[in-house]
This record gives structure tokens, C-alpha cells and sequence, in this order.
């Protein structure tokens, strides 16, 4: 029961705790994140609603597997913690390894473009 519920529940937990214990960007805390999910969710809004509305929808779900709470326009709101989940994972990575004042030129060029193997044949 709530299978759906309870997986988006613990990815909304697991990227806090990621966060929180491993990557320690303090993207959580910065106005322009709340600002680029707020972004992020008005298109949502308007995608999912149209996908998910009751009327006829393109999209089905389990009726065991949520609670079936929707708001607005039939969205379930277990989409709303998977966007966060997903959003939030994809800049939290993006800010980990983005490269940093006082960082060494040589770990972020090494993060930017990773060294490649020289091609047999040729000079290296």
C-alpha cells in the first residue's frame, strides 16, 4: 500500500541526507535554488496537469499505490516529491563538481575533461 508514496518520501529524504552528510554544497540554502525549483515546478504545473487531469488522462497511477491526494489540476502530489528528488539530485552533482575559488585549476580542469588515452600510432 502507498508504495508510490513511500519511495518518494525516501527520495526526498535521501537527497536531503546526501546532501546533508556527503556533498555539503549549501545548495539548499541559496535563494537563486528555491528560485530555479519554483521555475522548474510552474512548468510542471502545467505539464502534469494536463497528463494526470482525471478528465482524461494520459498518464494512470495505481490507486493502492498513492494516497490519491491531488492538487491543483489532478496532479498527484507524490509528482511534486519525485520533481524535488530529481531536480535537486541533478544540481546538487552539478554543484559538487562545479570548480570553486581557491581550487585547484588542475582538479577542476581534470573534472571538466577527464585525460584521454593517447591513440596507439600517434605522438604523445
Amino acid at each position: 500500500m502507498w508504495q508510490y508514496t513511500l519511495m518518494a518520501i525516501a527520495g526526498v529524504g535521501l537527497i536531503v541526507l546526501l546532501e546533508a552528510r556527503v556533498l555539503h554544497t549549501g545548495l539548499l540554502k541559496t535563494r537563486a535554488y528555491w528560485i530555479a525549483i519554483a521555475i522548474c515546478y510552474a512548468f510542471m504545473i502545467a505539464v502534469n496537469g494536463w497528463l494526470t487531469k482525471l478528465t482524461a488522462p494520459i498518464v494512470l497511477y495505481d490507486p493502492d499505490a498513492a494516497t490519491g491526494w491531488r492538487f491543483p489540476w489532478d496532479i498527484p502530489v507524490e509528482d511534486y516529491l519525485f520533481g524535488f528528488a530529481l531536480l535537486t539530485l541533478a544540481m546538487l552533482l552539478w554543484d559538487a563538481v562545479a570548480p570553486r575559488p581557491g581550487q585547484p585549476e588542475r582538479v577542476a580542469a581534470a573534472v571538466a575533461s577527464p585525460r584521454k588515452a593517447p591513440v596507439r600510432g600517434s605522438p604523445s
